[in-house]
């Protein structure tokens, strides 16, 4: 099976909608994505085991930045065109520097809508977000416009960032053949299939960071808990 039939894919759609308005952690929300996703197209669960095998035996994010480390600078386009810079963000404040995988990927929009609801506890302690995907701006408009995501959500053509923080892998053959009805040339501006291992960063205002996710298992994420706590622990150390 290289492909979903559009009977699949609506129930893939149905899953995600009852995934996303469950009641549960973020991490329980994509177990349950996970699962269900298995049980309408197992050949791609199964190819997702290799790969995370696959990166995981290779050290896949290990030689990213770790706490104590200084955060690469960016400056990269937001979803309008303007470019943001780490340094103009850090200047008011923590920041959790978050990298998706596109606004096609379900476990991001799931991952994206979490951070939404709790942004308000976010700013009351004087932190923010900032995320970062290879898609282009046409696309990172789209999953800005859809989440209701008032942070930036920045374009990094080409994984450019990512290749310098170590986080940029390859699809390979086999998941490339099972995404095939994906238009992934189309929301990345290549036809590369390199992702960013969704990976987040806590960045206290002297640029050092303080807390780090990754992992090589895109089905899993930061829970919303240990991001705010990582940004709280930052804001008192600087």
């Amino acid at each position: 099976m290289t492909a979903l039939s559009p009977a699949d894919a609506e129930q893939l759609r149905l899953a995600f909608q009852r995934c996303r308005d469950m009641d549960g952690t973020l991490n329980e929300q994509l177990r349950a994505y996970a699962d269900a996703s298995r049980a309408v197209f197992p050949a791609y669960g199964e190819a997702v085991d290799r790969l995370v095998a696959r990166l995981g035996g290779n050290g896949g994010g290990e030689s990213a930045p770790r706490p104590g480390d200084a955060m690469p600078p960016f400056m990269l386009p937001d979803e309008a065109g303007r470019l943001v810079t780490l340094p103009s963000l850090l200047e008011r404040g923590p920041l959790a520097v978050m990298f998706f995988r596109g606004h096609w990927c379900p476990y991001c929009r799931l991952n994206v809508r979490a951070v939404v609801q709790a942004l308000d506890r976010i700013k009351a302690m004087g932190a923010q977000v900032v995320a970062v995907m290879p898609e282009t701006q046409e696309y990172t408009g789209l999953l800005k416009a859809e989440s209701g995501a008032p942070f930036p959500i920045l374009t990094d053509l080409d994984n450019g960032y990512a290749l310098s923080l170590n986080l940029a892998i390859w699809l390979g053959a086999e998941i490339q053949s099972l995404l095939s009805y994906q238009d992934m040339a189309r929301f990345h501006g290549n036809d590369g299939w390199v992702l960013p291992i969704p990976a987040v960063f806590v960045v206290g205002r002297d640029g050092i960071v303080t807390a780090r996710f990754v992992d090589p298992d895109f089905r899993k994420r930061m829970e919303i808990d240990d991001l705010l706590a990582a940004l709280e622990s930052a804001g008192r150390e600087n």
